[in-house]
């Protein structure tokens, strides 16, 4: 049985870790960490990785990235895996992300459905047909009360595809103040509203006719479910940083 630190424990996120992880015949929750525990929760909650005293086999965070530094610590000074799930990390911080992969295994991603991944896949396959004559926008819906824009996954599909571009494109994150012809750029625009879960959408818009590929998240269970199976995936690993590409090549 593996023993799951959740980071976060006491967001959306964190609960749908703790519900999912009830009936799990291969990992448990053994403690989490937050500023503050959900109500009747039944493990130990802490304010800071210094004052865990239970065994951890990998780590599941979906917090912020206000918690990453004693992640990263706690993670690379025990050899704890740790899955980070979280998004809106400054380029320090990434850097910091890398570093702690050197001591120990660590996946991260900006999202953990299934189908986004192969949204990914699709998009640069696209880009790689369509990208040198097509414009490239990308829309991104979230709820009210995300944090940062554009979304990590937003940005993962612009990275993608300008990985399969001969020639990289800058970002262009809204056009508010730009004036004149539009540039040879990747657009992105976010959306925030109501209790959205998260939408993403590629336009690919040539001469009279437009492509648009699309991902639509109805529940953040699914990428609960997601992280979990990283967490199972990831103990054991060696060190170095591990992505859903990763995973994918060696479940399918």
């Amino acid at each position: 049985m593996l023993n799951i630190l959740v980071c976060g424990i006491g967001g959306k996120m964190g609960a749908n870790i703790v519900e999912l992880l009830k009936d799990d015949g291969d990992a448990r929750v053994a403690c989490g960490v937050d500023l503050h525990a959900p109500e009747n929760c039944l493990v130990p909650v802490y304010g800071s990785f210094n004052d865990i005293k239970e065994p951890v086999d990998a780590i599941i965070d979906f917090s912020s990235p206000a918690a990453l530094a004693g992640e990263l610590a706690f993670a690379a000074e025990r050899g704890v895996p740790a899955v980070i799930a979280a998004t809106g990390y400054s380029p320090e911080q990434l850097k910091d992300i890398e570093r702690a992969a050197g001591a120990t295994a660590i996946f991260r991603s900006a999202n953990f459905s299934l189908g986004v991944n192969l949204l990914v896949s699709l998009a640069q396959k696209a880009a790689e047909t369509l990208g040198e004559s097509f414009d490239i926008e990308i829309i991104e819906r979230h709820h009210n009360k995300k944090a940062d824009a554009p979304s990590g996954t937003a940005l993962m599909l612009a990275d993608g595809i300008n990985r399969s571009l001969a020639e990289k494109r800058p970002y262009v994150e809204g056009r508010s103040g730009i004036v004149g012809r539009r540039g040879n750029e990747i657009g992105i625009h976010a959306v925030r509203g109501g209790t959205i879960v998260g939408e993403h959408e590629v336009m690919f818009a040539g001469e009279d006719e437009i492509i648009t590929l699309a991902h639509s998240a109805r529940s953040k269970r699914v990428f609960a479910v997601g992280a979990i199976k990283a967490a199972k995936w990831i103990v054991g690993k060696p060190h170095g940083l591990y992505d859903m590409n990763d995973m994918l090549r060696e479940l399918v």
